[in-house]
């Protein structure tokens, strides 16, 4: 199978600068940790788009939206989409936070 092409949208670079940022507030190496994890998950998402599950929402304009956890960060989830040959990684949250309001902004 074809690797697919992976976009990440302006929020979700911005949601993976804060959370790296957070994390490096505790242990400098963890916050690099966490960058390079997420460039694997989305090496990993490009090869097998289909690894993450379908989520479901209330907001029709968050239909076809997959979740995966960011590999040895479990709390943190890549939000994404599969179109064609494009992956777009629309969000990168926390488990813990309102999952519904921050997908509908």
């Amino acid at each position: 199978m074809k690797h697919l092409r992976v976009l990440t949208t302006p929020r979700a670079q911005a949601d993976i600068d804060e959370h790296a940022f957070y994390i490096a507030g505790d242990k400098l190496d963890a916050g690099l940790r966490f960058l390079d994890a997420i460039d694997h998950a989305r090496n990993e998402l490009a090869r097998l788009p289909e690894i993450g599950s379908a989520r479901r929402l209330d907001s029709p304009a968050l239909s076809g939206l997959r979740v995966w956890p960011v590999p040895r960060f479990g709390n943190w989830l890549i939000f994404y989409r599969i179109d064609e040959q494009i992956l777009t990684v629309v969000r990168v949250l926390h488990g813990a936070s309102d999952l519904q309001a921050a997908l509908d902004e």
